[in-house]
């Protein structure tokens, strides 16, 4: 089956989320301090962390591991079993459901973040970035390329 238009898309959209948010994410694991990107350390206080460490983790595992990890399955469609553990789609493969939530795991990052810390452009970008993620997963000719027939 030839691959569809929006899956395209998708995977470019997958790249620019994961690369950024893994160096993004591996710069605050080198200096939680923000200091590489940055960031102030002020910006946390209405948050529960004294330092970048922790949402460093996050960023660099669920918004930057998980999107390129993703990727790998869009583009290749590996057919590893260990991520089906993750997959809560059964006709679907797994990269199809990666997908969703990395889109649906960006967006809540980024409310999250906007709630507790300051504003930033980027916030923006990001959210817009998730919701086209989850549009593109969304379509049609896409979910169809990702089903499964022999469940």
């Amino acid at each position: 089956m030839n691959r569809p238009f929006f899956l395209y898309p998708l995977i470019l959209l997958h790249a620019f989320l994961g690369i950024g948010a893994f160096a993004g994410g591996g710069m605050l694991l080198l200096k939680p301090d923000g200091s590489l990107l940055g960031m102030n350390p002020e910006w946390l206080e209405h948050s529960p962390f004294n330092n970048y460490l922790i949402p460093g983790v996050i960023l660099f595992i669920f918004c930057g591991f998980l999107p390129l990890l993703t990727l790998i399955g869009l583009l290749l469609k590996p057919n590893w079993r260990w991520p089906n553990a993750l997959n809560i789609y059964s006709d679907k493969h797994w990269a199809w459901a990666f997908s969703l939530y990395s889109g649906i795991i960006v967006i809540s990052w980024i409310t999250i973040q906007l709630i507790m810390t300051q504003y930033f452009w980027l916030q923006p970008v990001m959210i817009f970035t998730g919701l086209l993620i989850i549009i593109f997963s969304l379509t049609p000719p896409v979910m169809k390329y990702f089903y499964i027939s022999n469940i």
